[in-house]
């Protein structure tokens, strides 16, 4: 659905974070007498007045006789589709749409990469922008990565760069290429199950002309299988991690010490990355040596410094036990104080268990929600690990300062989302940055956002 066919419906939009206001301005820009409700939150009336005078305002929550009364609604993407009013209202009639949708209606011929994947998908989403860049492509860089795309309308550019969550992927296409970085278990609160928290992040192959899949997943590939044009990362014949270097097949191209990502979870984003160029005929090999100047996103693995002889690290964005793991083994070898937990969503901490239980140099704190039921796994499993139990967040931040000897690292890897105490990921990340001494506001955005 174009914006243009709006005219003349009764259209709401649904939340007004920043995907609800660039969908506001989007519709107006096209649409200026288009009346317009918004549902939104309470504080947040006075500024969707401000924004639109013209606007509707409702500061509560519809529910299904409400949705039921409008042709179409513009829901944000943190409303889950399956909430029971939405599927309700759709039952009536009322078509639900989305700032996406609505972008690549409007730009049918753009040549989009779209990346998606539990964790890896913001990373490789600006690596791609950043490697393309570099060979002198004009490219935007939008999407669930911090910048909505319709805030970009009019705006031209020989490659889109865009990061989806699984709250978008079906509302894309169509696609020149698709990327999935990794699938784990992740956002069963807003998908309901495993299954089709996987089937709706799947839905980008629907879209994508070529599909480019991490190889190391087996269960990943299975799923994929069948897609008419599949390609890989991750494996001996194409770009992947070995012996210290990013290789393309026996070809070192990029060393890993020169990475400025640590990780080798991102030296494998880097792979996707440089996979996605030489699939849409760029020189991947040329763009390769840029990966030594591309800025780590903030929140992953993001070194805050030293204090007291103790190093800092903010990986607030770890929602996920494997995220955590992933850090973990990014500082194989070091003494480290991991912060763990957060909202509790349910997931399994059994492999993160598995996985940590005999580590040697490794101290855990758990807080949070979910905190409880994170220890009580360790200790079922009869660790030697030192394990402790913070009521909050500052009180675990001063255990980890505590417990963590001189030369080594408390890292805030919590895998697990921010809701049970702040707003977001990057809330709390400023947070511990405060706490460990640091300037939270100096916490810096991402880098190249928009087009360039």
């Amino acid at each position: 659905m174009r914006i243009a066919e709006l005219a003349g419906k009764r259209v709401a939009v649904w939340g007004f974070g920043r995907e609800g206001r660039a969908a506001i301005r989007a519709i107006r820009a096209q649409l200026p007498q288009q009346p317009l409700a918004l549902y939104c939150g309470e504080a947040e009336a006075g500024a969707a007045r401000e924004l639109d005078a013209a606007l509707t305002v409702y500061a509560h929550e519809p529910d299904a006789v409400a949705l039921s009364a409008y042709d179409v609604v513009v829901k944000s993407p943190g409303i889950s589709i399956y909430k029971p009013a939405v599927t309700t209202a759709q039952a009536q009639g009322t078509v639900f749409t989305s700032g996406t949708a609505l972008w690549f209606a409007e730009h049918p011929d753009a040549r989009v990469v779209a990346v998606t994947g539990t964790k890896g998908k913001s990373t490789t989403t600006a690596l791609v922008a950043h490697l393309a860049r570099a060979l002198g492509v004009r490219t935007a860089l939008a999407g669930n990565i911090g910048l909505p795309m319709l805030e970009l309308q009019g705006q031209a550019a020989d490659l889109w760069a865009i990061e989806l969550s699984s709250f978008q992927t079906g509302e894309a296409g169509p696609l020149e290429l698709g990327v999935v970085t990794s699938l784990y278990e992740e956002h069963l609160d807003w998908h309901g199950s495993r299954e089709r928290y996987v089937a709706d992040k799947l839905k980008l192959a629907d879209a994508a002309r070529t599909l480019l899949v991490n190889a190391t997943q087996a269960a990943l590939l299975e799923r994929v299988q069948r897609h008419p044009r599949l390609l890989r990362f991750g494996h001996d014949a194409g770009w992947h991690v070995a012996d210290g270097h990013i290789r393309r097949g026996t070809q070192a191209v990029f060393p890993l010490a020169r990475m400025a990502a640590p990780g080798e979870h991102n030296a494998l984003n880097a792979c996707a990355a440089l996979a996605a160029l030489a699939d849409l005929g760029m020189d991947a090999l040329a763009a390769a040596p840029a990966l030594a100047t591309f800025r780590p996103l903030p929140h992953r693995l993001q070194p805050l410094g030293a204090h007291d002889g103790i190093e800092w690290i903010n990986d607030s964005i770890s929602t996920t036990p494997q995220a955590t793991l992933a850090a973990l083994d990014s500082l194989a070898g070091r003494e480290v104080t991991v912060i763990v937990g957060g909202h509790d969503r349910g997931l399994d901490w059994s492999v993160f268990v598995a996985a940590v239980k005999d580590r040697s140099g490794l101290r855990i704190v758990a807080q949070g929600a979910n905190g409880p039921r994170i220890a009580q796994a360790l200790r079922q499993a009869k660790t030697e690990l030192p394990l402790g139990e913070a009521e909050s967040f500052d009180e675990a931040v001063e255990m980890a300062r505590i417990v963590t000897p001189q030369g080594g690292v408390v890292l805030l890897s919590p895998g697990a989302p921010s809701f049970d105490q702040f707003k977001d990921y990057a809330e709390r990340g400023r947070h511990f940055a405060e706490l460990a001494g640091f300037d939270g506001a100096a916490i810096a955005g991402i880098e190249g956002l928009g087009v360039a």
